[in-house]
């Protein structure tokens, strides 16, 4: 593969693990899958990455169709999917080559999530006596709270943020802003970090994020990836863990208690329901082990 469409991929690849956090094995088998579909596309049509149409798909597809199994042409496609949705989003390419491809029809898996113990015992892993603590603190409440997404999070300025109203003005995918409430306790943290640790850690220097570290920065996606792991491991929770997965905790949990689907739809920003009805899938599972436990006859 040439060196530039290399680098490309690397940064496709970077630009999965930081925002949806994606395991090593994960981020492998999409290297993989993508680099096999490179050298294809230069070995046998002489074109690169970014020259190939639905039709060049069409017939890879029909190269690995007799070759894989069902499960590891879906995360082929999917593959490809993510890829060229970036690449047009980036405008390295004009038309989405994806469009129109079908991919195997699978059962749908349920994202991974934590049970509402695990998440309160990663809420009080920070040392909240000391500066970073309390805003690690503060950002883990709001995160789950609020359902954002990493990029979402560590893009707040401290003129989107009510805690007197628990409001949080934020900008998500498409450059689209919405309003999201946070709750009370969130709001708490939030005003604890912003009264005493957010001043702390900026020692009179000016930095209009809302979250900062104690270089004056605003955080980045990659260092909350980082700590959220580390406290992970402080509480003891040995799944694999992300910005995204306390994510999929809010959603799941507010279907758990009652909430409408269309209501956590607008929370989470997904433009399209379906997107959300993955959801209806963890809520009823969670139904499920609950009449098994607690039913005579379960």
């Amino acid at each position: 593969m040439q060196g530039v469409h290399q680098q490309q991929l690397d940064a496709f690849i970077d630009h999965l693990w930081l925002e949806d956090g994606l395991s090593k094995n994960t981020l492998d088998s999409y290297r993989a899958d993508l680099s096999a579909f490179a050298l294809w596309c230069q070995g046998k049509e002489k074109i690169s990455l970014y020259e190939v149409t639905n039709a060049h798909i069409q017939q890879y597809l029909a190269v690995r169709f007799p070759l894989s199994k069902a499960r590891s042409i879906n995360r082929l496609i999917a593959s490809l999917r993510r890829f060229y949705r970036h690449a047009l989003r980036e405008h390295l390419i004009q038309i989405d080559p994806t469009l129109h491809i079908e991919a195997p029809k699978l059962p749908r898996s349920l994202p991974k999530s934590l049970n509402e113990q695990e998440v309160e015992d990663l809420l009080k892993a920070p040392n909240i006596n000391q500066p970073l603590g309390l805003r690690d603190r503060a950002m883990l409440e709001l995160l789950y709270a609020s359902g954002l997404r990493v990029s979402e999070l560590v893009g707040i300025r401290v003129n989107e943020i009510s805690t007197q109203d628990g409001i949080v003005r934020v900008t998500g995918k498409g450059s689209k802003t919405r309003l999201v409430p946070m709750g009370e306790e969130a709001a708490d943290w939030i005003d604890k970090y912003m009264k005493s640790a957010r001043p702390d850690l900026l020692q009179k220097r000016l930095c209009d994020a809302l979250f900062v570290t104690n270089r004056a920065d605003g955080m980045t996606r990659q260092a909350f990836w980082h700590i959220i792991k580390r406290y992970a491991q402080l509480a003891g929770i040995a799944k694999h863990i992300s910005p995204h997965v306390l994510r999929h905790a809010f959603a799941t949990h507010l279907l758990n208690h009652g909430a409408d689907l269309r209501v956590v739809q607008m929370l989470l920003g997904h433009s399209d329901i379906s997107t959300t009805q993955i959801y209806t899938h963890v809520a009823r599972e969670r139904l499920k082990q609950l009449h098994s436990i607690h039913h005579p006859r379960g």
